[in-house]
């Protein structure tokens, strides 16, 4: 050893207490308020923050200029009072539109009609595009575009603002999305009446057809004389009722765009994290930023707190605080004035840069960067991190007199113990999740949100902290010091999240900054460490990291959590095929990991760590029970958190080739929205004597040989089940298919063409026998080419809003033998006849619901043919 090296270690080794028997643990009963403070900074901090909204402007505050949330209120009170505005019902096609057409003109009437022009079109649009596994065809779908612009502008890069009015059946849409309705005529409301110009014109388009898979958007962009001159699209949606509104998509690739969002939102809210995860299908929902980014950049917002009752009768204005019409429209307000005088809409595609990072947080700053900036910095930190890790274990070795092979090895061992730690606190909240489920007892925390602590963070903080405590309670090493060997644990944790950060870089996920960020507060606390004493001074160095982990424990519980409110209500009408337990196990689990990583091990600081572990075990199971065994864990309550139940009273009937009526059944076509099915109505009134599964039918049946209402009936056909019904259904209208021709084109070829009438809502399923082959047809030729995967059909969806005229279309179908006097191809014809009135049976049965389960049901009827 040099002399440089011995006088190194002579001075650390006077200043520190190498020695286990020299480094006292603070008493047992301090763990407990330890995780206990942790606890409370979540309740007290990110809690508050997470709900904080803005004091809401009334009436009094309109000579201001300013957004007025007690004007919205009332525009929302009289479009939500409309009812279901479901596309082609009175409700959407007439007065809706009279509604909005009375606002809008008052609005141009009480203009500055010296500083703007304002121009109101109702518009009809056609058209067909293919959208997952099947075809939206629509017609007479309408559109209100208002384009708003100054005197005399010549500006020919316009901004384009956008929301829905219609609604899914059986809700007034209070939240989805008059809400944003009333927003964009507030917005347009003050924008008119203050003498503020601007340079680009700005299109508020009031779409009649969102619900029924974006068909208002896509006709507005194919066919209106104004959309060429669109560059930007502000979207605005919900996926709930209240609260704040989340920027959940941008771009892309687009930057500029964040970073107005940045200098102009006066509330921020939004993460790459929701972007990506709504980008992977995980959520059951889509919004016409679908339509609009295939022209132009733009960013998506979205209401995503009290899902419960979206797409639900219960979806009414009485839920939404007045705060929350403020907290959007202030933001709505800035950010389209700002955009409306964006030198970048000249040329946007000379501004597409690349994509973006972008998060807030607790609501109190937003932090944007570029995805490459992104890459740097989380290599730099990783990179950092590692070489941090190094120089502190080879100052263990100076100031123990080891070498520093010696510390490397015991840091490989307490590495795989932190692995297995790591491992645990992410997995055991499935294990959970998995027992719960095949004991039918998911959704358990529906309902009563608390359990969750039990249900999975506990058993996470279980996992964190098993291994590494055993570990420390059965390691002797008098060489290296408690206290260093506890820092190479959290060195370990280090290490594991240097790495997850490096490999999710590589890999362009942008959210990687999730892992970066309690890295970064490590890195600075050890960095402080070692340029000081306390790095060898016993637990001395326990002071700065605790200080340094508020930060990242704030924001990544503060995140984690969000995800936990907004998808949680997802659950419940995502489908009974896919278990929502996995998703908030995972969330919840993920957010204990990345909150409390680098402060469970220092519960090793206190003495008998193992009364924590026993607590948290006793918490775990006591939670489980609780979920399990009690009235507790019952996931539905009446009105605020109840059951959706989706049932078809569905008539099916099957037509042979010689059109003679072979089968005829009538019953309810029940599509399970969650996991326990109809598990959920056991020990009701509810009779459901007789239900069967679909599942064999599904593969022997043209589309089960039922009626499929849209895409989320179809993902989950194969949960699906029927129970008949003695007495028919009595339709209260017809859909009728006619064969209008049969031309035989070549040998080979032969032409139908039909004629097809019915309710606003169709569906049209096509499926050829072996030996022939659609080669042609009057729909889309893409579709045609990328047919849907067996078992599925060709599934055409059709909607009409303010157009009832007969659809008409053909098949060119080629059969090598040129036999045409046999069954060529199946048809099946859906009609949905949403709004009408139970029959007496049908009332009868509904009746027995319980309280607290939200019914959507109407009538069906299902005709297969033979041609």
């Amino acid at each position: 050893m040099s002399d440089k090296e011995k006088l190194i270690t002579q001075e650390y080794s006077s200043l520190s207490a190498t020695r286990n028997d020299k480094n006292g643990k603070l008493p047992w009963y301090f763990a407990s308020g330890f995780l206990l403070f942790w606890g409370l900074l979540f309740f007290a901090i990110v809690i508050p923050l997470l709900y904080r909204l803005p004091t809401a402007l009334t009436l009094e505050d309109a000579d201001r200029n300013v957004y007025i949330a007690e004007r919205a209120y009332k525009d929302l009170y009289g479009l939500s009072n409309l009812g279901t505005k479901i596309i082609g019902s009175k409700e959407n096609e007439v007065d809706a539109v009279e509604f909005l057409l009375q606002k809008l003109n008052q609005i141009k009437e009480d203009s500055l009609k010296e500083y703007f022009d304002i121009e109101i079109d109702l518009s009809q649009a056609s058209g067909e595009f293919p959208y997952s596994d099947l075809l939206n065809k629509y017609q007479g779908v309408q559109n209100i575009a208002v384009k708003f612009s100054c005197k005399n502008s010549t500006s020919q890069t316009w901004l384009l603002v956008n929301s829905h009015f219609d609604s899914k059946p059986d809700t007034p849409s209070a939240g989805d999305a008059g809400f944003m309705i009333v927003t964009m005529l507030e917005v347009l409301r003050v924008m008119s009446t203050t003498r503020q110009t601007f340079e680009h014109p700005i299109v508020f388009l009031f779409n009649g057809a969102e619900e029924a898979f974006l068909l208002a958007s896509h006709g507005f962009m194919t066919t209106h004389r104004w959309a060429p001159n669109l560059k930007v699209c502000f979207n605005l949606d919900a996926a709930g009722s209240g609260g704040r509104e989340l920027l959940f998509q941008t771009g892309p690739n687009h930057p500029w765009l964040v970073n107005y969002y940045y200098l102009y939102a006066k509330h921020p809210f939004g993460t790459t994290l929701a972007e990506e995860i709504y980008q992977s299908g995980i959520v059951p929902s889509d919004s016409d930023f679908t339509n609009f980014k295939e022209y132009m950049p733009g960013m998506d917002f979205g209401q995503v707190f009290n899902g419960y009752i979206y797409h639900t009768k219960y979806d009414t204005i009485d839920v939404i605080p007045r705060e929350s019409f403020q907290n959007t429209g202030d933001n709505a307000l800035s950010i389209i004035r700002a955009l409306s005088n964006a030198t970048e809409l000249r040329d946007t595609e000379a501004h597409k840069t690349g994509n973006v990072i972008f998060f807030d947080f607790l609501g109190l700053y937003f932090f944007h960067y570029s995805a490459s900036t992104g890459q740097s910095l989380n290599y730099g930190i990783a990179g950092t991190a590692l070489a941090l890790v190094f120089i502190s274990m080879w100052r263990m070795a100076a100031v123990s007199q080891v070498s520093i092979c010696y510390v490397i090895k015991w840091y490989f061992l307490v590495q795989v113990m932190q692995i297995i730690s790591f491992v645990l606190g992410l997995t055991l909240p499935i294990v959970v999740t998995y027992v719960m489920d095949s004991y039918d007892r998911s959704l358990t925390y529906y309902s009563n949100p608390l359990l969750l602590i039990g249900l999975y963070v506990c058993p996470s903080l279980l996992g964190l902290s098993l291994p590494i405590t055993f570990y420390y309670s059965l390691q002797q090493n008098n060489k290296i010091s408690a206290p260093y060997h506890l820092q190479l644990a959290l060195h370990s944790q280090a290490v594991i999240l240097a790495v997850l950060t490096i490999t999710l870089t590589s890999m362009g996920i942008r959210s990687t900054y999730i892992f970066m960020i309690p890295l970064l507060f490590y890195v600075i606390s050890l960095m402080l460490n070692l340029m000081t004493v306390m790095h060898d001074l016993g637990y001395a160095w326990t002071g700065l990291l605790k200080l340094s982990q508020v930060a990242p424990f704030l924001y990544s519980s503060y995140l984690m959590y969000l995800f936990i409110v907004v998808l949680t209500p997802m659950g419940a009408r995502g489908g009974s095929a896919s278990n929502a337990d996995l998703t908030i196990s995972v969330l919840a689990a993920l957010g204990t990991v990345l909150s409390f990583g680098f402060l469970v091990p220092l519960i090793n600081t206190f003495r008998r760590p193992s009364l924590v572990i026993f607590t948290l075990f006793a918490s775990t199971a006591l939670t489980i029970y609780l979920a399990s065994s009690t009235q507790i864990g019952f996931p539905y309550r009446a009105k605020t958190s109840g059951l959706r139940v989706a049932f078809l009273h569905s008539r099916n009937r099957f037509y042979e080739y010689d059109g003679s009526l072979s089968k005829e059944e009538s019953g309810y076509f029940f599509s399970f929205q969650d996991r326990r099915e109809e598990k959920a109505l056991d020990g009701t009134d509810v009779d459901l004597t007789g239900l069967v599964s679909i599942e064999t039918k599904c593969y022997t049946q043209m589309m089960c040989g039922m009626p499929m209402y849209n895409l989320h009936f179809v993902n989950n056909r194969l949960q699906s089940k029927w129970l008949p019904r003695s007495e028919p259904i009595v339709l209260p209208g017809t859909t009728k298919l006619e064969l209008l021709s049969k031309t035989i084109v070549n040998t080979t070829t032969v032409r139908l063409e039909f004629n097809l009438t019915g309710p606003p809502q169709t569906n049209l399923y096509f499926q050829t026998y072996e030996d022939v082959t659609i080669i042609n047809w009057s729909f889309t030729r893409k579709y045609l080419e990328e047919s849907p995967a067996y078992p599925l059909s060709y599934h055409v969806h059709f909607n009409y809003g303010n157009d009832s005229s007969p659809l008409n279309f053909y098949f060119e179908l080629y059969k090598w033998n040129g036999n045409f006097n046999v069954g060529l191809i199946q048809v099946g014809v859906v009609g949905h006849y949403i709004g009408f009135e139970r029959d007496e049976h049908a009332e009868k049965f509904a009746s027995t619901f319980p309280k607290y389960a939200i019914l959507s049901d109407w009538a069906t009827s299902y005709d297969r043919y033979i041609y």
